[in-house]
């Protein structure tokens, strides 16, 4: 996978009036390397119901579709991965549970990474690499100094590093140098709201690859 990994945060979306279905197929149309269903307020039963309508989506575009946090909903859903943060289930618990999976994992700082790669995730995400509004309490920003070192750390590893926190049209070329992926959430709904995201998001696609 490289370039675009699109996050739909079901919160982010409900907040901006913009319904999620009509938003993925925008976002899926320039296909981009991977989607992720972040649902944080919505129930087990309202999650995997919008997973399982992502699902046909996600596969006729031909993009890996990841759940949150949830490696059971992500199995009856069909989805391809899921990712798990520094507080959720282990890779090793995901992998027995659901050895077919594909795994990433949240990181935001150089010893969390180095745990995470120790473990051959499918990939991980660091960051925040700039300040964010995605999330009511951020982590420390990392900056593309940060960036690098964990690149490079990631590199070595030999696992896909995700950059995420902050990232937009005009600072995506910058991320593009050192990372495979970038995952982007309030970038991809431009002012004049749904009209506009899929030449967002072609934008992104471009910057990234």
């Amino acid at each position: 996978m490289r370039g675009l990994y699109a996050i739909l945060d079901v919160d982010f979306l409900r907040g901006a009036g913009v319904e999620l279905m009509a938003f993925a197929e925008a976002v899926l149309s320039v296909r981009p390397a991977a989607v992720q269903l972040r649902a944080k307020s919505d129930g087990p039963r309202a999650t995997l119901e919008k997973l399982r309508a992502l699902r046909p989506l996600c596969s006729r575009a031909g993009v890996p579709l990841f759940a949150n946090d949830r490696p059971d909903l992500a199995v009856l859903a069909g989805c391809d991965g899921v990712h798990v943060g520094q507080e959720d289930v282990d890779i090793a618990d995901v992998r027995a549970f659901a050895p077919a999976l594909r795994v990433g994992v949240s990181t935001h700082d150089l010893g969390q990474l180095d745990a995470a790669l120790s473990t051959n995730p499918d990939y991980v995400a660091f960051g925040p690499v700039f300040a964010t509004t995605s999330k009511a309490h951020p982590d420390p920003v990392v900056g593309l100094d940060g960036l690098r070192d964990a690149a490079s750390r990631a590199r070595a590893g030999g696992v896909p590093l995700v950059a995420i926190g902050g990232i937009d049209v005009a600072r995506a070329s910058a991320v593009a140098a050192h990372v495979e992926l970038a995952a982007v959430i309030g970038a991809l709904l431009p002012e004049e709201g749904l009209e506009g995201v899929k030449r967002r998001a072609e934008s992104l696609v471009r910057a990234l690859y």
